[in-house]
C-alpha cells in the first residue's frame, strides 16, 4: 500500500442475488489476485473487500454480539489477510482461507462479548424441526416413516410464476429470522452455492455439525413458504 496503513473499508449493503453472482472461481484468475495482493496491489485489494465483505459481516455477526463488532472482526480479518497473504500456500482457495482467519478472529471477540450461543444450542435442541405428524408411523403398511403429507409444488403457469416472486420475498425474510448459525450455513450452501466441504472449512465446523444446521435452517423456511402458500397439514 502507498500509505503503509490500512484504512477502514467503507461497507456497503449487497444484496444475496447480487452476491450469488460473486461466486464463480476462476484458478488463474486467483492467482494473478494473490500476486497483485503480494504486491500490495491497492486496486485488487479494493476488488477483494468489495467482494467478501458483506459475507464476511453476516458470519462475523454469527459469533459476535453486535453489527458493530462484526465490523471490527472484518477489518481485523483485512489487516490478518495483508499481513498473511505472503505466507499463503494455495492449499485451499483464496476466499476458503479468508473465511477461515474471519472465523478464527470472530470466535476469540466472541468469547469476550457473545451470548447467542442459544443460537448454536437451538440447532441440536428443541421441538422436531418437522411436525411428527407430516410422516407415515412405523405401523404403516407402505413406507413407513416417509412422508404423509408431501410438501406441493406450485403450477408452472403465468400465476405461477407470479407466485414463485413472493415465494422469493417470503423465503428471503425467513431467512434473516433464522438464528445467525443456520442463516449463515443456508446461505453458503443454497443461495451462494459453495459445496458443503468449502462451507466447513471456511466455518471451521464439522460436516455433522454443518448439515443439522443446513437442515434445521432448511425446515425453518419450508415450513414458513407452506404457512404461507396454505400447502401444510
Amino acid at each position: 500500500m502507498s500509505s503503509g496503513r490500512l484504512t477502514r473499508p467503507r461497507f456497503r449493503s449487497t444484496s444475496i442475488a447480487e452476491e450469488g453472482r460473486m461466486t464463480e472461481i476462476d484458478t488463474s484468475y486467483e492467482q494473478r489476485l494473490v500476486d497483485s495482493l503480494r504486491a500490495r496491489d491497492e486496486s485488487a485489494f479494493a476488488e477483494l473487500v468489495d467482494r467478501h465483505t458483506p459475507m464476511m459481516l453476516r458470519v462475523a455477526r454469527g459469533y459476535v454480539a453486535s453489527a458493530e463488532v462484526a465490523e471490527d472482526v472484518v477489518q481485523e480479518t483485512w489487516i490478518a489477510v495483508l499481513q498473511g497473504i505472503d505466507r499463503f500456500e494455495g492449499r485451499s482457495t483464496l476466499r476458503t482461507w479468508l473465511f477461515r482467519i474471519l472465523v478464527n478472529i470472530a470466535k476469540k471477540r466472541g468469547v469476550r462479548d457473545r451470548h447467542d450461543s442459544d443460537a448454536e444450542l437451538a440447532a441440536f435442541t428443541g421441538s422436531p424441526t418437522v411436525d411428527p405428524a407430516r410422516f407415515l408411523p412405523r405401523s404403516a403398511p407402505e413406507y413407513p416413516h416417509h412422508w404423509a403429507t408431501p410438501p406441493t409444488s406450485w403450477p408452472e403457469s403465468p400465476e405461477g410464476s407470479v407466485l414463485g416472486a413472493e415465494v422469493l420475498d417470503v423465503a428471503s425474510r425467513e431467512l434473516e429470522q433464522l438464528p445467525d448459525r443456520q442463516r449463515i450455513v443456508v446461505v453458503l450452501r443454497d443461495v451462494l452455492g459453495y459445496d458443503a466441504a468449502e462451507v466447513s472449512a471456511m466455518l471451521s465446523i464439522t460436516a455433522a455439525n454443518q448439515r443439522v444446521l443446513l437442515h434445521r435452517g432448511r425446515a425453518h423456511v419450508r415450513q414458513a413458504l407452506e404457512d404461507y402458500l396454505g400447502t401444510g397439514a
